[in-house]
């Protein structure tokens, strides 16, 4: 997991004041949910020790404002890296109910408490917010940045419509799964940078060398996260064990692995073509066929290409040295989770 370490706390105070302002004003239903699934209150809507998840993504906006600005000046993005944070906790909260996942950071999720109906209007309430928080920062880079984050949830939503599908199918070519992982993931990491620098006064050049650094690590972060819901400790992933097996995922170890033309490829396509409920004993076969397939290798080398590529990015633009460390530092931390 992402450690966002001392150095940040400023960046993330900053947030989390903006998104709970953000919340407070929804419906008092909808705000309960909300301070519910953000992890600041209990399920009977008492105050808890905030346990909000990583955080990365806004942490991204703020340090790729830092990295075109000076001094306070990357708190003017602190809009847009809640509006960041806003879209994807409106994505987290559908995938958990498309998925059918019933646990997110150790507790249940917004739809097991509340139900589906209540959870899925949160979602739509926080996914209306966002860009109600970006149009308020007015002038150029409001109209900018608002059209940024409408193609940004749009791509999104072509990633888990691709997502969902996929596990429907018997083949799904490597490419496919990765133009899906780009969709899903890669384009929101993308956006968070891109809307930093913007909001940040960066140049274009800036904002586009920001963006791809935030999309190639997107990507790499997608690498991980599909491996963490394999082989992932659930005392720190926060989901069951084998979850994306359990759902038969076509994540891109398992996509991998079962275009690896390996002998064990078979025995792993016929798990995964079972209409019915795997048992653990399955669920732990198929992690096995995985790995002895070279899915769990390739996503690894993969997600380190990426982060070297991503941090490669920061060289263009004239972004400020202390700042482009710490992304690279990031990066690697974000990436360096599993291994």
């Amino acid at each position: 997991m992402t450690v966002l370490t001392d150095q940040h706390t400023a960046e993330r105070e900053a947030v989390d004041a903006g998104l709970r302002a953000a919340a407070s004003r929804l419906p008092a239903p909808a705000a309960r949910i909300a301070a519910y699934h953000f992890g600041w209150t209990d399920a009977a809507g008492e105050p808890v020790q905030a346990n909000s998840g990583k955080a990365l993504r806004p942490l991204l906006t703020l340090l790729a404002a830092k990295a075109v600005g000076e001094g306070d000046s990357w708190r003017q993005a602190v809009p847009a890296a809640v509006a960041v944070e806003m879209v994807h906790n409106f994505s987290l909260i559908h995938d958990d109910i498309i998925d059918g996942d019933g646990l997110r950071r150790h507790r249940p999720t917004a739809w097991k408490v509340y139900g589906v109906n209540d959870a899925i209007l949160v979602g739509d309430a926080l996914h209306a917010l966002a860009f109600e928080i970006i149009a308020e920062a007015g002038g150029d880079r409001a109209t900018k940045g608002t059209g940024l984050l409408a193609q940004t949830v749009r791509a999104l939503i072509e990633g888990q419509l691709a997502d969902t599908r996929f596990e429907g199918r018997d083949h799904v070519d490597l490419n496919e799964c990765i133009a899906m992982s780009e969709a899903k993931t890669a384009s929101l990491m993308g956006c968070a940078t891109a809307l930093g620098a913007l909001f940040g006064g960066g140049t274009p050049e800036q904002v586009q060398a920001l963006r791809d650094f935030g999309f190639r690590l997107g990507l790499a972060f997608q690498h991980v996260d599909d491996l963490l819901g394999i082989w992932g400790d659930p005392a720190v992933t926060g989901k069951a064990v084998y979850s994306d097996l359990r759902n038969r995922k076509k994540s891109l170890p398992v996509t991998a692995a079962l275009g690896s033309g390996h002998p064990d490829a078979p025995e792993l396509a016929a798990i995964f073509s079972a209409t019915r409920q795997l048992t653990e004993t399955e669920l732990r076969r198929a992690a096995e066929l995985v790995e002895a397939c070279g899915g769990r290798l390739a996503s690894r080398r993969s997600a380190e290409s990426l982060t070297a590529a991503a941090t490669g990015s920061l060289a263009a633009g004239g972004l400020r040295a202390e700042a482009a460390e710490e992304l690279a530092d990031l990066a690697a931390g974000t990436v360096g989770r599993v291994w």
